[in-house]
Protein backbone atom coordinates (compact mmCIF):
# COMPACT_ATOMS: atom_id res chain seq x y z
CA UNK A 1 0.00 0.00 0.00
CA UNK A 2 3.12 2.18 1.34
CA UNK A 3 4.50 1.86 -2.62
CA UNK A 4 0.68 3.02 -4.57
CA UNK A 5 0.41 5.61 -1.83
CA UNK A 6 3.93 6.79 -2.89
CA UNK A 7 3.54 6.85 -6.63
CA UNK A 8 0.00 9.15 -5.91
CA UNK A 9 1.91 11.33 -3.91
CA UNK A 10 4.54 11.79 -6.59
CA UNK A 11 1.66 12.29 -9.27
CA UNK A 12 0.70 14.78 -6.90
CA UNK A 13 3.35 16.97 -6.40
CA UNK A 14 3.87 16.39 -10.58
CA UNK A 15 0.45 17.68 -11.14
CA UNK A 16 1.22 20.71 -8.82
CA UNK A 17 4.23 21.56 -11.18
CA UNK A 18 2.50 21.29 -14.03
CA UNK A 19 -0.43 24.04 -13.05
CA UNK A 20 2.34 26.40 -11.65
CA UNK A 21 3.64 25.77 -15.28
CA UNK A 22 0.36 26.67 -16.68
CA UNK A 23 -0.57 29.83 -14.57
CA UNK A 24 2.85 31.09 -15.51
CA UNK A 25 2.77 30.87 -19.27
CA UNK A 26 -1.01 31.97 -18.79
CA UNK A 27 0.07 34.83 -16.82
CA UNK A 28 2.89 35.43 -19.69
CA UNK A 29 1.17 34.55 -22.66
CA UNK A 30 -2.08 36.51 -21.87
CA UNK A 31 -4.33 33.54 -22.00
CA UNK A 32 -6.36 32.10 -19.27
CA UNK A 33 -5.18 29.63 -16.88
CA UNK A 34 -5.37 28.41 -13.52
CA UNK A 35 -6.28 30.96 -10.40
CA UNK A 36 -4.45 31.88 -7.79
CA UNK A 37 -7.27 29.54 -5.83
CA UNK A 38 -6.11 26.35 -7.94
CA UNK A 39 -2.42 27.17 -7.76
CA UNK A 40 -2.77 26.98 -3.63
CA UNK A 41 -5.13 24.25 -3.77
CA UNK A 42 -2.31 21.76 -5.34
CA UNK A 43 0.59 23.50 -3.66
CA UNK A 44 -0.99 22.22 -0.20
CA UNK A 45 -2.05 18.89 -1.16
CA UNK A 46 1.47 18.44 -2.57
CA UNK A 47 3.03 19.72 0.19
CA UNK A 48 -0.02 17.43 2.69
CA UNK A 49 0.99 14.73 0.55
CA UNK A 50 4.76 13.83 0.84
CA UNK A 51 4.09 14.87 4.49
CA UNK A 52 1.66 11.96 5.15
CA UNK A 53 3.74 10.00 2.81
CA UNK A 54 6.77 10.62 4.41
CA UNK A 55 4.84 10.05 7.74
CA UNK A 56 3.66 6.17 6.58
CA UNK A 57 7.60 5.61 5.51
CA UNK A 58 8.53 6.02 8.67
CA UNK A 59 5.90 3.81 10.92
CA UNK A 60 4.64 0.35 10.37
CA UNK A 61 1.22 -1.04 11.20
CA UNK A 62 -2.06 1.04 11.57
CA UNK A 63 0.07 4.55 11.73
CA UNK A 64 1.74 3.74 8.28
CA UNK A 65 -1.65 2.64 6.71
CA UNK A 66 -3.42 5.81 7.94
CA UNK A 67 -0.52 7.80 6.27
CA UNK A 68 -1.39 6.21 3.29
CA UNK A 69 -4.86 6.47 3.54
CA UNK A 70 -4.46 10.36 4.22
CA UNK A 71 -2.49 10.38 0.63
CA UNK A 72 -5.52 8.72 -0.57
CA UNK A 73 -7.87 10.99 0.88
CA UNK A 74 -5.97 14.18 0.36
CA UNK A 75 -5.65 13.05 -3.49
CA UNK A 76 -9.89 12.63 -3.96
CA UNK A 77 -10.40 16.26 -2.23
CA UNK A 78 -7.99 17.59 -4.80
CA UNK A 79 -9.42 16.12 -8.05
CA UNK A 80 -12.47 16.27 -6.80
CA UNK A 81 -12.49 19.66 -5.93
CA UNK A 82 -10.19 21.00 -8.83
CA UNK A 83 -10.96 19.02 -11.68
CA UNK A 84 -14.03 17.51 -11.17
CA UNK A 85 -15.96 20.18 -9.80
Amino acid sequence: MQAFSGAVAAGVVVLALVVIGTAYLGGRRGFPGPGAMSVGAHIAAAVAVVVAQRFADHRRGAAAVAGSVAVFLVTIVLLWTQWWG
